[in-house]
C-alpha cells in the first residue's frame, strides 16, 4: 500500500489564506459596528436671532401756518367797542393760533401810516366817513400798503344827542332849527360857554365835523371837549340825574341808549355832495350810517397767514357788541373779561373765523 506525505509549505500556505479571509471578515464587521454604534457628528444648526417689532414712523409735526411773524400788533382806538373788538381778537389770536399780541392805544388818524408801515398790524374799527382821505392815500393808492379787511358787522351812527325830557320840554329842539334860537341855545350854556349852548365832544382826536356844522348853520353853541367817551357818559349821567340840558355827541351802537333815554337832533340830512365840501370846511349835514370795517398791513396776509385769516374774518352783529358794551358800561367788568364772557358764549360765532 502506498502511503502519502502531507507537504509543510502548503499546509502553512492555507492556513495563512485562512488567517486573511478572517481578518477581511473582522475587518467588515469592525466597521459595521462603527456604522451602528458611534453618533455622526451634524452640525447644529444656526439659532436665528428674533426679529424686532417693525419700528413704528413718529407722528409729523402739525404743519405751523403762523408764519414768521409770531406776534401780532393791534391797535385799540380810544371808545369802547373799538376796544372790545381788539380784545375779543387777542384773546382768539393767543388761546386759538398760538400768536403773542400787543395792544397799542392810538388815535384813529394816527393809525394809518403805522399800519402802512407795519408797526401796528391792523384795526378793527374804523368808521369810514371821517377817513376818506386815509383810505385814498393808504388803500387806494398805489403806494399804499393798507389792505381794507372787510366789515366788523356793527353799523354805526354819530349824531347829536340829548336827553328826551328836554324835547319834552322844548318840541322845537328837535331839529336844529330849534338851536338857531339863541334864547332856547341858552337853556344849555354853562359858566365855560357864557351866552352860547354847550356842546358836549370827547377826544379832539375824534373824527368830527361838529365845528363845520355848527359853523355854517350859524348855531349859538361852543364846542367843550370832556377828553373821552367816559367823560363824556359821566357828564350825561350827571345832568341825567337832575334832568338839566346837556347837548352832546353820540353814537349808536352803544349801551348808553339802555340806561337813557335819549333823542337824536335832526340835521340837515346827509349827502355825498355835502361831504364832497369837507376840504373847503363847508360840511353842514347830518354824519352818514357807517358800515364799520377793519384795515390790516398788507404784508400780514404773508408774514402771519392765520391771524391775517382770523381778522379778515372777524364780524359779529351790532347786538354782539351792544353785549360786550353793557358788560363793560353798565356791569362793571373790564374789557378782558367781557371779550372772555363774550367768547365762551359765542363759540359757533368765532369758531367760523379760524383757519381751517
Amino acid at each position: 500500500m502506498r502511503t502519502y506525505k502531507t507537504n509543510p509549505f502548503r499546509r502553512w500556505r492555507i492556513i495563512a489564506v485562512l488567517l486573511a479571509v478572517l481578518a477581511l471578515v473582522a475587518a467588515g464587521c469592525g466597521n459595521d459596528d462603527d456604522d451602528t454604534s458611534a453618533p455622526v457628528a451634524t452640525e447644529a444648526p444656526a439659532t436665528e436671532a428674533p426679529t424686532p417689532p417693525p419700528t413704528q414712523a413718529p407722528e409729523p409735526e402739525p404743519e405751523d401756518t403762523r408764519g414768521s411773524q409770531t406776534t401780532i400788533t393791534l391797535a385799540v382806538n380810544p371808545w369802547n367797542g373799538s376796544a372790545a373788538n381788539v380784545a375779543v381778537a387777542a384773546q382768539l389770536l393767543e388761546s386759538e393760533l398760538g400768536y403773542t399780541v400787543e395792544r397799542v392805544d392810538i388815535d384813529e388818524n394816527a393809525q394809518w401810516a403805522s399800519i402802512n408801515t407795519g408797526d401796528i398790524d391792523a384795526s378793527l374799527e374804523v368808521w369810514p366817513s371821517g377817513h376818506a382821505d386815509n383810505v385814498a392815500d393808504f388803500i387806494d393808492s398805489a403806494d399804499g400798503n393798507v389792505d381794507n379787511a372787510g366789515l366788523i358787522g356793527p353799523v354805526g351812527e354819530i349824531g347829536w344827542f340829548m336827553p328826551t325830557y328836554m324835547v319834552e320840554r322844548e318840541p322845537a329842539l328837535a331839529t336844529w332849527e330849534g338851536f338857531a334860537d339863541p334864547a332856547l341855545a341858552g337853556l344849555f350854556a354853562t359858566a365855560e360857554t357864557g351866552d352860547k349852548g354847550q356842546f358836549l365832544s370827547g377826544d379832539p382826536s375824534w373824527t368830527i365835523y361838529d365845528e363845520q356844522i355848527i359853523n355854517n348853520l350859524n348855531l349859538p353853541l361852543e364846542i367843550v371837549y370832556v377828553g373821552s367817551e367816559a367823560g363824556i357818559l359821566a357828564a350825561v349821567d350827571a345832568a341825567y340825574s337832575r334832568e338839566d340840558p346837556v347837548l352832546f355827541y353820540f353814537w349808536t351802537p352803544h349801551s348808553a341808549f339802555g340806561s337813557y333815554d335819549l333823542t337824536r337832533v335832526a340835521l340837515p340830512a346827509y349827502s355825498d355832495e355835502c361831504y364832497a365840501r369837507d376840504a373847503d370846511g363847508g360840511i353842514d349835514c347830518d354824519y352818514p350810517e357807517d358800515a364799520l370795517f377793519k384795515i390790516v398791513n398788507a404784508d400780514l396776509a404773508e408774514n402771519a397767514p392765520d391771524a391775517d385769516h382770523l381778522l379778515r374774518a372777524m364780524s359779529y352783529s351790532t347786538a354782539d357788541q351792544i353785549q360786550m358794551l353793557a358788560a363793560i358800561e353798565n356791569d362793571g367788568m373790564s374789557v378782558d373779561d367781557a371779550a372772555a364772557a363774550w367768547i365762551a358764549d359765542n363759540e359757533s360765532v368765532w369758531s367760523a373765523w379760524l383757519p381751517s
